[in-house]
């Protein structure tokens, strides 16, 4: 199961998936009006790590994590 967490300014409670690889998350959540719109903008991380590609392969127990350009750091 792999956790996708929306952080910053998208009111959204997190989601399990049973997805195994990143490049699945999009049609999924394209779906979801309270989310569909900050997709195009978001930064990805699994794990606390950043990734530039949708090609990365999960494994049970990931964290992803949708970072909005407006949470700051």
């Amino acid at each position: 199961m792999i956790k996708v967490e929306f952080l910053g300014p998208i009111q959204k409670e997190a989601l399990e998936l049973e997805i195994t690889n990143l490049n699945e998350l999009p049609a999924i959540l394209q779906a979801d009006a309270e989310v569909s719109e900050w997709l195009e903008s978001c930064a990805v991380a699994i794990n606390d790590t950043l990734v530039s590609s949708l090609e990365a392969a999960l494994k049970d127990g990931d964290r992803i994590s949708l970072l909005p350009p407006v949470c700051g750091g």
